[in-house]
């Protein structure tokens, strides 16, 4: 089906009312310990070129191109709206993005529509009762892949007795660079991306959700880290996989170092890794 079908709704936008939705849906009680998968599919009549010119400017990524990150504001915007349909039976607010896999493919010409699809599967509950979903979505264009996205979010904490011990990380390969978060971070970013997550905004806003501190977005950390490593490289990434291991609080100094025999990097905050993963660059 195209993505200008009138069959296929509109990718809902990210904002204060979406917002609101996520965090007053309550969970669905029993709540299951198995899912059918869910699948949406939505369509985007054409890129909003200002705004990938602001994250660009943001982020300081060089050239005209699509900052691969970027893509996961059209994938989050899926995400959301496929976990607040009623076949999603859990509770939105307090989930924890886990991972992210982005690829960057053939990116379509001004004006020209998307399509968004959507798979989201619940995971088998690990051996301490914790919970997690992945949501796999790829966009295209006249059947043509522009990107991917799959991300894994905690929906349900297990027991601590029950739970796999992750090995430590030690941060490897030469120091890049540095970079300190000031504390309207969380706000700036959430004018470009549209999540306006109370935890991220300011300290009393974080502390309405139950944490000490407003952390900043993990994918601005990601964004962050994708730019540095591009400015360096001199070139442009193609993929990304990453792990979320650790928040990290406005005002705090974040640390990039880069392996490149391995293609490996680690973000560090307060002297712990805070993402780690790998980048191919094209």
């Amino acid at each position: 089906m195209p993505a200008s079908s009138p069959h296929v709704p509109a990718l809902p936008a990210m904002g204060i009312g979406i917002l609101l939705r996520a965090l007053l849906k309550r969970p669905r009680h029993p709540l299951p310990g198995s899912l059918p998968e869910l699948a949406s599919s939505y369509r985007l009549d054409g890129l909003p070129l200002d705004e990938i010119a602001r994250y660009r400017t943001a982020f300081g990524f060089e050239g005209r191109h699509i900052p691969l990150t970027w893509w996961y504001l059209l994938a989050q915007r899926a995400h959301l709206a496929t976990m607040l349909a009623p076949g999603f039976p859990f509770r939105i607010a307090g989930l924890v993005h886990m991972d992210n896999a982005l690829r960057a493919y053939q990116a379509p010409a001004a004006g020209q529509p998307m399509l968004i699809d959507t798979v989201l599967r619940l995971l088998p509950p690990s051996a301490g009762g914790a919970l997690r979903c992945v949501l796999e979505t790829t966009g295209s264009s006249d059947d043509t892949p522009v990107f991917s996205c799959t991300s894994t979010y905690l929906v349900r904490r297990g027991s601590r007795s029950g739970a796999k011990q992750e090995e430590p990380v030690t941060p490897q390969g030469t120091p890049l660079t540095q970079w300190s978060l000031a504390s309207d971070a969380g706000r700036r970013y959430a004018r470009l991306s549209g999540d306006w997550n109370p935890i991220h905004l300011t300290r009393w806003s974080a502390r309405l959700m139950g944490m000490r501190a407003p952390i900043i977005h993990g994918m601005h950390t990601l964004g962050s880290a994708c730019a540095a490593l591009e400015r360096a490289a001199g070139r442009h990434a193609r993929a990304i996989d990453c792990r979320f291991r650790a928040p990290v609080a406005l005002g705090s100094t974040v640390a990039l170092s880069f392996d490149a025999a391995s293609s490996e990097f680690v973000v560090a905050a307060a002297g712990k890794p805070a993402v780690t993963g790998s980048i191919a660059l094209a």
